[in-house]
């Protein structure tokens, strides 16, 4: 890679804030670069106003993202410090999540290893039909270490040990079953599916959105009494807030919300 080269690129328009994935001839590999330019990018569409939700994508028509660089796996720096280096790549599954915003995958084209991690860290995700998704990593002596916790939340026990044991790539339409996917649709019609539902986002409360969002990852890990407990303390600050006073009015008199995400 040349220095300076733009390995994601940043575009907000029509409310979304597109990130990018800019190395097509490595397959969108997720070197270094692009960790830090994920992160980056992360930042500025939180802070970006005309940004009301985040799109994740890869350039091209073929590979959303291949996962890791092979090529830079030694790093330098001494053990620990390629050990902390790869903690990034966690960090930006969490950071996906933590974002006040939604997310939302364009799977352009295959989705694998940490590749596939980025697709369940986002919301949602639309996928073109000639995409395929997997963990192939143990067929090059790897496993799916940190990606791994996210597929144990998406699928069963039997399924996600399969996909990680025999490396298999699956269809998307294969994905979409298992609820790896919320759309799958020809290749023509991605950007407009992508476009339709982060639309939707788009026009909902965002101080809402940010708190429910909030609310449903932390409620993921806690035992069911502690999460109704916790549940109901959120629900408590969200009928306070002044979108939900708006949006009741504004149902009772039978006119769209005026948000003022607050």
């Amino acid at each position: 890679m040349e220095a300076g080269e733009v390995v994601v690129r940043y575009q907000a328009e029509g409310g979304q804030a597109l990130l990018t994935i800019d190395r097509p001839k490595a397959r969108n590999a997720l070197s270094p670069e692009v960790l830090r330019g994920l992160l980056a990018g992360l930042e500025r569409a939180e802070a970006d106003p005309a940004a009301r939700v985040v799109v994740l994508t890869g350039a091209g028509e073929k590979v959303f993202c291949a996962g890791g660089d092979l090529g830079q796996m030694g790093g330098e720096g001494g053990f620990l410090s390629t050990h902390e280096g790869r903690r990034v790549y966690g960090q930006l599954l969490l950071r996906l999540q933590d974002i006040r915003k939604p997310t939302v995958a364009r799977v352009n084209g295959h989705a694998l290893a940490g590749g596939l991690g980025l697709v369940l860290a986002c919301d949602l995700a639309v996928a073109a039909e000639h995409a395929e998704l997997g963990t192939p990593e143990i067929d090059v002596g790897l496993f799916p270490m940190m990606m791994m916790a996210l597929l144990q939340r998406h699928v069963g026990r039997k399924r996600a040990l399969e996909m990680v044991l025999t490396g298999e790539r699956m269809p998307a339409r294969e994905a979409l079953a298992l609820g790896l996917l919320n759309r799958v649709v020809p290749a023509a019609e991605l950007d407009a599916t992508v476009g339709g539902l982060a639309g939707k986002l788009a026009g909902k409360s965002q101080a809402v959105l940010a708190l429910g969002r909030r609310a449903f990852f932390t409620a993921e890990d806690l035992p069911l009494p502690a999460a109704i407990e916790y549940l109901a303390s959120q629900l408590s600050l969200n009928v306070l807030a002044e979108d939900a006073a708006e949006g009741v009015t504004a149902f009772i008199e039978k006119r769209p919300p005026k948000w003022n995400d607050r």
